[in-house]
C-alpha cells in the first residue's frame, strides 16, 4: 500500500436519538442517526402489517394462514 494515500480510521461513536451509544471504528469520526437496532421496529418486535384494502386478509384467506392481523 502506498503510504499517505489512506483515510484516517479511528474509533468513533454513532449515537442514537433514543439514547444509545455504539463504540466502533470509522474513517467519518462520530455521528448521530435517527433509529437504531435498539429502537427500530423490525428489531424490537414491534411491527405493524399494515393492511392496505384487505390484501394481506386475502393473501391469508387464498393460503389458509392462521395468525394475528
Amino acid at each position: 500500500m502506498k503510504p499517505e494515500i489512506h483515510p484516517n480510521y479511528e474509533q468513533a461513536t454513532i449515537s442514537c436519538a433514543c439514547g444509545n451509544v455504539i463504540e466502533t471504528f470509522s474513517t467519518r469520526g462520530s455521528y448521530t442517526v435517527d433509529v437504531c437496532s435498539e429502537c427500530h421496529p423490525f428489531f424490537t418486535g414491534k411491527e405493524k402489517m399494515m393492511d392496505t384494502a384487505g390484501r394481506v386478509e386475502r393473501f391469508r384467506k387464498k393460503y389458509g394462514i392462521k395468525g394475528e392481523a
